[in-house]
């Protein structure tokens, strides 16, 4: 998967000037950020990410974003809703199964904001991860696209995944060591244990 697009709504590369880029974290998104810029590609990063936490770690990867966006002058929209409560809810039946309920929360979002504001396409940062479930993340944000009548902008950025890790090193940028819900982070620093 190396194509540029990759939705039901067919939109050619030349044809995005303006993109919705939803972003969980900054070092995700320096990367992509930086080529999408060389090729001309306007982009606005848009923070919701309901799934982060606790709250100390949320902001700490939401500041660094806004810092990001401060240094570079791209547009940042931020949805500055913490949602442990309601993201705890919907996956404590099935917490094996949580990311899929992460990208449908969050590629939703990102794709209905999109048609309203009138960008070209809509696309993650979560594509920039080698960690992160790729053909789950392309599989919902299809569907969303398909919902909300929007393209998604596909680019497989786990290529960068080395340039990412060093600019975001040089730039001195806040770090994090899991991926985001607190079932992340006990599987980060010691077993989940069930039963």
């Amino acid at each position: 998967m190396g194509g540029a697009i990759s939705a039901p709504l067919f939109c050619p590369m030349n044809q995005i000037k303006n993109l919705l880029l939803h972003t969980c974290c900054a070092p995700c998104l320096i990367a992509p950020y930086f080529q999408l810029q060389e090729e001309g590609i306007q982009v606005t990063a848009f923070w919701y990410n309901v799934n982060i936490h606790p709250y100390t770690e949320y902001k700490a990867r939401k500041n660094a974003l806004e810092e990001f966006s401060r240094q570079e002058g791209f547009p940042l929209i931020i949805n500055d809703e913490y949602g442990l409560e309601e993201f705890v809810k919907e996956v404590i039946d099935d917490i094996d199964q949580r990311c899929a309920h992460c990208y449908e929360v969050r590629l939703e979002a990102a794709a209905k904001l999109a048609k309203e504001e009138g960008f070209d396409a809509f696309s993650s940062t979560l594509l920039y991860s080698r960690y992160q479930k790729h053909e789950l993340i392309i599989e919902t944000a299809e569907r969303m696209a398909a919902r909300y009548d929007i393209p998604f902008f596909y680019r497989d950025w786990r290529g960068l995944w080395q340039k990412g890790i060093e600019l975001s090193k040089e730039a001195g940028m806040y770090r994090q060591k899991y991926c985001g819900c607190i079932f992340s982070e006990a599987e980060r620093y010691g077993k989940l244990r069930s039963g």
